[in-house]
């Protein structure tokens, strides 16, 4: 979920280009880590799901894209993810990739010093290890990573992760008791005519919504002839 939407539509803004760098894509302010990186003319779209995995959410997401054979990114909650491993071994063995988002998602504690930052990093990471058996090198911010001091953002670097950032999204974190409708339109707005497109969407338990709005969108890419892939 990121801060607010204020530095959400500023962050859009500013990362409007979106240029090739270091073997990925970089879009101002971030760092995209491409485990299938295209062709540079090949229209992309890497679906993203923050917060979760959930019990009610997740599974069905799963579902939508095993239906539709696309691959997505999930930047997962350690802290929710204890308690729902299979859910976790299920994303992961149907080619989705498992990411850190964060262990607690307090962004206060996080935040304190880099060394919070790179604790809260390494618990999530044990969760994605026992599942995958290799630490993740993908990381998204809690929040995004707009408005952080280049100290935070040097010591995720340091540590050997890349981190990625958003140039769409559903806004299914700040539209209150949104419907699938205008989670649809608001994914398609955000992107705007983007040749490279990373979509926030969340997966947390509240979330129906996005769930509903999911299989739309997908249709609606591949009908504009974009190619679906994941970090």
């Amino acid at each position: 979920m990121n801060r607010n939407f204020t530095a959400f539509c500023a962050a859009m803004f500013a990362s409007a280009l979106i240029l090739a760098f270091c073997g990925g894509f970089w879009l101002k302010g971030s760092t995209f880590a491409l485990a299938d990186t295209p062709s540079p003319n090949v229209k992309t779209v890497y679906l993203t799901f923050d917060d979760g995995p959930s019990d009610k959410v997740t599974p069905k997401i799963l579902d939508v894209l095993k239906e539709e054979n696309v691959k997505a990114t999930f930047f997962i909650i350690g802290r929710q993810a204890q308690t729902r491993m299979s859910i976790l071994r299920r994303a992961y063995d149907e080619g989705h990739t498992l990411a850190v988002h964060s262990f607690s998602h307090e962004y206060k504690k996080i935040y304190a010093s880099p060394e919070s930052l790179l604790k809260d990093i390494d618990e999530c990471n044990e969760i994605i290890k026992s599942v995958t058996g290799s630490f993740s090198d993908v990381y998204r911010f809690p929040g995004g990573s707009y408005g952080l001091s280049n100290e935070l953002i040097s010591a995720v670097t340091s540590h050997g992760l890349r981190y990625v950032d958003w140039n769409a999204s559903m806004r299914d974190a700040e539209i209150y008791n949104a419907t699938p409708q205008q989670l649809y339109t608001a994914a398609v707005d955000t992107a705007a005519n983007s040749e490279r497109i990373v979509l926030l969407a969340h997966d947390s338990t509240t979330k129906t919504s996005t769930v509903k709005a999911l299989q739309q969108l997908i249709k609606h890419y591949k009908d504009e002839g974009y190619l679906f892939s994941a970090f």
